[in-house]
């Protein structure tokens, strides 16, 4: 065999190995001897005679230094640093700014779930949101324990459902304090949940589900509704498995107990309003100021307030001893004259004076002046 290939456009293997010991598969050692051979062979040299002018592969190396002619005259056509690696089986459809507004509506979504189970509950509990991450639905499908309370929410006007899972590590607790019970730390039962536990939970789902319609507002008016409850993961297939969704968690602390809840968007569902899901969208509408309506609204709200009310008559100081020593009928000298005026305090606060009397056989105090002094307790000198 020449040390040099003949002088063509094309080399054929045909002609390296010759026609009549051309098989149809290559063996290993030949595909050895040709890969050494072909190694041999300088960019400028194939396919070029000697003393010709440079191949048109050599020409593009010069003119364009920067594709990179490599051993074997292949091009490196994309450089490393500008490689990027994709995972198809979980896509990000979200941008990290929706990501951002998502993240901002579903933290005031905690917050206020927080408070309403608090006062509801009469227990300290904690919601914080923890994650928000971009996952195929069977992927969330099989992460969820069994048994479960799984719900499948209906978000008119928008097409598909959500769903809203809620761990069993957070639900019985919850269920024992609503019976009466504690806070203290016990095992989680792994069982299905009854009829009478699940009416339970239905009252805590309710509250969420107007907490998420509030956070929700700003971006679309969405009227949450609950449409199926199973305790299966498996039975709830609201998208195909390889569906992309969004899957924000929330942990639930209640005393040593704690959970999680789980709320599951196919991006199919939000895809038409995706673009509202903008960081600048998010605060220039949280940010605007209220209307009148709001504002008028919230005055409404605020008659129906329940205020404490509260009259200082006289205030004294005595000793324990003499405190020891009264009997009915003994008389306390406040050196304050009848004619004074009282003060009468709003939630701790002296806004108003008043002259003692009766109305209807019922004590009561008259208005005098609303020049009230604003303090926690009326001034020195109405004070004895």
């Amino acid at each position: 065999m020449p040390g040099r290939l003949p002088a063509k456009g094309k080399v054929s293997l045909a002609e390296i190995f010759g026609t009549a010991l051309m098989p149809k598969v290559l063996s290993q050692n030949e595909v050895d001897a040709l890969a050494a051979l072909l190694n041999k062979v300088q960019p400028g040299e194939r396919g070029a005679a000697p003393g010709s002018a440079p191949a048109a592969s050599e020409r593009a190396k010069e003119a364009a230094p920067s594709s990179g002619l490599q051993g074997g005259g292949f091009y490196n056509l994309v450089a490393p640093e500008e490689v990027s690696i994709i995972d198809f089986k979980r896509p990000d459809r979200v941008l990290p700014e929706q990501v951002n507004a998502l993240e901002a509506i579903h933290e005031s979504f905690a917050r206020n779930v927080s408070s309403s189970l608090a006062g509801y509950l009469r227990s300290d509990i904690e919601v914080r949101l923890i994650s928000v991450e971009q996952f195929t639905y069977s992927e969330f499908n099989m992460s969820i324990p069994t048994p479960t309370i799984i719900n499948r929410l209906t978000c008119e006007p928008l097409e598909g459902n959500m769903v809203l899972e809620i761990n069993p590590s957070i639900v019985f607790p919850i269920i024992d304090r609503l019976l009466g019970g504690g806070v203290s730390k016990t095992p989680p039962l792994d069982r299905p949940f009854t009829l009478i536990e699940k009416g339970l939970v239905n009252s805590i789902l309710w509250r969420l589900l107007d907490h998420l319609k509030a956070s929700w507002e700003p971006i679309k008016a969405i009227n949450f509704k609950i449409v199926e409850t199973e305790s299966n993961p498996s039975l709830m297939q609201i998208v195909p498995p390889n569906e992309p969704v969004i899957l924000l968690s929330f942990e639930v602390v209640m005393g040593e107990q704690s959970g999680l809840i789980n709320l599951c968007i196919p991006f199919k569902m939000i895809e038409p309003i995706i673009k509202e899901f903008s960081q600048s969208n998010w605060f220039s509408t949280t940010s605007r100021k209220g209307s009148p309506e709001d504002r008028g609204r919230i005055v409404e709200n605020l008659k129906s307030a329940p205020l404490n009310i509260s009259v200082t008559l006289a205030e004294i100081h005595i000793s324990l001893s003499d405190l020891l020593t009264l009997q009915p009928g003994d008389i306390l000298d406040c050196g304050v004259p009848k004619e004074t005026e009282l003060y009468l305090s709003i939630e701790k606060e002296c806004l108003y004076k008043g002259k003692p009397g009766f109305y209807k056989r019922k004590r009561a105090l008259m208005i005098t002046d609303v020049s009230g002094s604003g303090s926690s307790a009326p001034p020195a000198r109405f004070r004895s």
